[in-house]
């Protein structure tokens, strides 16, 4: 899961679509939920466990809803794109920054799927089987 999660309602958001996602039969790793509390003495071991967690993953859920899309999502979406890890972009806030696309060109061409609800994304996964190699 790749979303912001700086506020309640971000939060809020992120575990629905996590709620989804599970609900769908995958396992998730949810960065809020899955480390430690942040310290200062602790933010080089939340780095490496979200990395290792991309690493792992099949597919990366990120939620690009807000004007901009939050900069920890966006490098979470670059690492995944790298690592060749299928990615779902979730895009659910009706306002768009350009004509000809919904988020920066980088990040939506870096999208495998880009879904524009929750029960687009579940009907997504539902359907999903891993790309050939």
């Amino acid at each position: 899961m790749a979303g912001p999660l700086f506020d309640e309602g971000e939060r809020w958001w992120i575990e629905q679509v996590d709620a989804a996602v599970r609900g769908a039969g995958f396992a998730t790793f949810l960065p809020h939920r899955d480390n430690p509390p942040k310290t200062a003495d602790n933010v080089a071991d939340i780095f490496a466990n979200n990395v290792a967690a991309i690493d792992r993953a099949s597919i990366v859920v990120a939620s690009l809803n807000g004007v901009t899309t939050d900069d920890g999502t966006a490098w979470e979406i670059g690492y995944a794109f790298a690592s060749n890890t299928y990615i779902i972009g979730l895009h659910t806030d009706w306002r768009r920054r350009f004509d000809d696309e919904v988020v920066n060109l980088m990040l939506e061409q870096s999208c495998d799927v880009l879904v524009h609800s929750l029960d687009e994304l579940v009907r997504c996964l539902e359907g999903w089987s891993p790309p050939p190699v």
